[in-house]
C-alpha cells in the first residue's frame, strides 16, 4: 500500500492551490512562527521531542533527492528527525535474483540519514508486494522457503546492523477481517513463518526493534484484534516483537476520531509493545478547496494528536511530505493533496494542525481554527 509515485514513474501533479485560492488562514496563530517561516517552535521533530516523542519523520526515496527545494527541507533535522526508505530496502531491490544481493539503492536514505545525524527507521523485510518473481512463483516447499526468508533476513539485518532503530520485519500479513493474508509465504510456511522472520532478525541484530505493520491499524477492529492477538501469542513463545506499526494511510473526513485511536493505540501499547504511526497520509478527493483542506487538517491533529497522547507511542512518520512525490495519485485516481505541502512549497493548513497536535501535548487547544493571519 506504499509505492512511491518516483517509483510508478506517474503521478498527478497537485496544483499550487495554496497561492491561488488565497487561504486566509496558511499562516499560523499568534505565538506559533511567524510570516509562514518556521522557528524553532514550528519545526516538527522539535516539538515532537519536545512532547515526549523519539521523532517525527517522513519517508523519502531516491530519486527525490535531486529536488534542491525538498531536500532543503527534508535534511533539517529539526524539522525531519528520522528517516524511512519508501522502496530501497525491499525485497525486489535487495536480492533480485536468489542469493544475489545489492544494498546500493537502499543505502542511498540511510547514509543521508546518517550524515544529517536523523534516526532511520527501515522498511520492509518480509512483504508480499515487490517481491521478485523467483521469490513469488518458486516451486517451494516449507524448508526451501524458510531457508530462503532466513537467508534474505540474515544478509540484510547484517548489512545495516547496529542502524537502524526499527525494522518492519514483515509488512501488511492480515486481511480487514482479522485473516491471515494469503502469501506465498503464509501459503507455504503457514502461521510459522511469523516467528521464523522475528527469530532471525533477533538473532541477527538485537539492538533494533522489531515491528509488525499493516494498514488500518488506526480503530478498533477485526484486524486490530488479530494483530494484537499474533503478538501476544509471539511473546508468549519468547519470539522478540518490540512494536505495531499503524502505517495510517487515512482519508479526509472519514479518518477515526481522537478518542478512538487513542483508545486503539492504547490496546496495542497493552500487549507489551511500543507503537507507532508509520506511513501517515492523509488523501482527499481532488480538487483541493477551503473546505476539505480544513477537514484535512483536523484529521491530520487529531491523528497526530492520539500518538502525543499515548506514552507508548513513540512517533509520527509521514508517508513523504511533498504533494508531487506522494504515492496517492498513481494508485486513487481523483484523490491526492495528501501530504504537508503543496507543488510550490507552501504548507497545507493540515502542517499547523499538526503543530497544534504536537505543541498541544495531545489535549484539544484554545488556539483559534481556522488560523488567522
Amino acid at each position: 500500500m506504499k509505492f512511491q509515485a518516483s517509483t510508478l514513474a506517474a503521478f498527478v501533479a497537485i496544483p499550487a492551490v495554496s497561492a491561488t485560492l488565497g487561504w486566509p488562514w496558511i499562516s499560523p496563530p499568534n505565538g506559533i512562527g511567524h510570516g509562514g517561516k518556521n522557528s524553532d517552535n514550528d519545526l516538527l521533530h522539535t516539538l515532537a521531542v519536545k512532547a515526549g516523542k523519539k521523532y517525527f519523520g517522513t519517508a523519502t526515496d531516491n530519486g527525490e533527492l535531486n529536488n534542491k527545494d525538498y531536500t532543503k527541507i527534508l535534511n533539517n533535522k529539526k524539522q525531519f528527525g528520522q528517516l524511512t526508505p519508501s522502496n530501497g530496502q525491499k525485497w525486489m531491490y535487495i536480492e533480485p535474483e536468489q542469493n544475489v544481493f545489492n544494498f546500493t539503492n537502499g543505502e542511498v536514505v540511510g547514509n543521508l540519514a546518517k550524515k544529517n545525524h536523523q534516526i532511520l527507521r527501515c522498511h520492509t523485510l518480509v512483504w508480499h508486494s515487490q517481491l521478485p518473481e523467483w521469490v513469488e512463483f518458486g516451486n517451494w516447499t516449507k524448508e526451501t522457503l524458510s531457508a530462503v526468508v532466513v537467508n534474505h533476513i540474515t544478509k540484510v539485518l547484517t548489512q545495516w546492523k547496529g542502524k537502524c532503530y526499527a525494522w518492519d520485519v514483515i509488512n501488511e500479513a492480515f486481511n480487514d477481517d482479522g485473516t491471515f493474508r494469503e502469501t506465498v509465504f503464509y501459503n507455504v510456511i503457514g502461521e510459522d513463518y511469523f516467528a521464523l522472520a522475528f527469530k532471525t532478525a533477533a538473532k541477527i541484530d538485537p539492538s533494533t526493534k522489531l515491528y509488525i505493520n499493516d494498514y488500518n491499524l488506526e480503530a478498533r477492529s477485526d484486524k486490530t484484534r488479530a494483530v494484537q492477538k499474533l503478538v501476544r501469542s509471539l511473546k508468549k513463545q519468547k519470539v522478540k516483537i518490540d512494536g505495531v506499526g499503524a502505517q495510517a494511510h487515512l482519508i479526509v473526513g472519514s479518518t477515526p476520531s481522537r478518542e478512538a485511536q487513542i483508545q486503539n493505540l492504547q490496546d496495542f501499547v497493552a500487549t507489551g509493545v511500543e507503537v507507532a504511526q508509520t506511513e501517515l497520509d492523509i488523501r482527499l478527493a481532488l480538487p483541493a478547496n477551503a473546505t476539505n483542506l480544513a477537514q484535512q487538517s483536523i484529521d491530520y491533529e487529531n491523528t497526530v494528536a492520539a500518538c502525543v497522547a499515548v506514552k507508548g507511542c513513540v512517533g509520527t512518520t509521514i508517508w513523504d511530505f511533498y504533494d508531487p512525490y506522494s504515492w496517492v495519485p498513481s494508485v486513487f485516481a481523483g484523490e491526492g493533496a495528501a501530504t504537508l505541502y503543496f507543488e510550490d512549497f507552501t504548507k497545507h493548513p493540515a502542517y499547523w494542525g499538526v503543530v497544534k497536535a504536537l505543541a498541544s501535548g495531545g489535549k484539544h487547544p484554545h488556539w483559534p481554527w481556522p488560523f488567522n493571519n
